[in-house]
């Protein structure tokens, strides 16, 4: 995320000299509040703020005095603060979802936590046959996922073994999902398959192939009814219309509820990394 503020400035002519491109750290205190932030010089003619994991970078011609720089931070302050936040959550619910990856750890699965569990039976072992002791389908809080793997299995082995299962259900439970839709809509795409993709929940092509990412199947149903409905409605207008949404609320009168659960959230923010 970035934004750039423009600047019409009347500098002295400066030298035919290479620029310092390097980066160097500086702190700012505002409202009693600490912030570090990198600044980097460059040829470019405005300054621009980027967050990312690594926090603030900021980005200014050669020729912007650090207290303009300062000042055009402190301007956003409260902007960079909402997303810094955002950004120390997202790292505590990835460290979350790692710790997860345990005997009796949970996970979210059409928005129930369910547990973790070790079948060590050798039958079981033998066929790598993983099992669910609900209804895949409509599960409940509390129910286990149980792995065909022994007590000591690393965290990697069970989140390989959890994700095949998962991007199975994901199949599964989308295919159902669309036939509905087709059923109420008459939309049908001419393709679709599940996606990986990090930062995009679905997308749809002017070919009409429609990706879905499967770790949706964390979430509830009115989520995943949500993205569908929003992917089917572009089969209709392939933009971001007023025309294209009030077609999701067709498709989807109860559309809100999904769009709301997803807002702010990407793929890679998923329950299970």
């Amino acid at each position: 995320m970035q934004l750039s503020f423009n600047l019409d400035p009347t500098p002295a002519p400066v030298p035919a000299l290479t620029p310092n491109l390097g980066q160097r750290q500086r702190e700012i205190t505002h409202r009693n509040t600490r912030l570090v932030y990198v600044l980097q010089r460059s040829r470019r003619r405005s300054i621009g703020l980027t967050i990312g994991d690594d926090g603030l970078k900021v980005t200014a011609p050669s020729w912007v005095s650090l207290q303009q720089i300062d000042a055009a931070v402190i301007e956003k302050f409260d902007w960079i603060q909402k997303k810094l936040h955002e950004i120390q959550a997202r790292h505590q619910r990835r460290e979350q979802a790692q710790s997860n990856w345990r005997i009796g750890g949970q996970i979210s699965y059409l928005g129930s936590r369910i547990s973790l569990r070790c079948d060590s039976a050798q039958d079981r072992l033998a066929r790598h046959e993983v099992w669910f002791d609900g209804d895949v389908l409509a599960p409940m809080n509390g129910q286990s996922l149980w792995l065909p793997l022994p007590p000591q299995s690393s965290p990697e082995q069970m989140r390989e073994r959890v994700q095949s299962w998962l991007q199975q259900q994901a199949k599964n439970c989308f295919a159902l999902r669309l036939s509905h839709f087709e059923q109420t809509t008459g939309l049908r795409p001419a393709r679709w398959r599940l996606s990986s993709a990090k930062g995009l929940w679905g997308t749809c092509n002017a070919d009409g192939h429609i990706s879905l990412n499967w770790r949706l199947i964390h979430f509830d149903l009115p989520v995943i009814d949500y993205v569908i409905a929003h992917e089917l409605a572009h089969l209709k207008q392939l933009n971001h219309s007023p025309a294209f949404w009030q077609a999701v609320q067709q498709i989807y009168p109860q559309y809100l509820q999904g769009y709301q659960a997803l807002k702010g959230l990407s793929p890679a923010d998923a329950p299970a990394l």
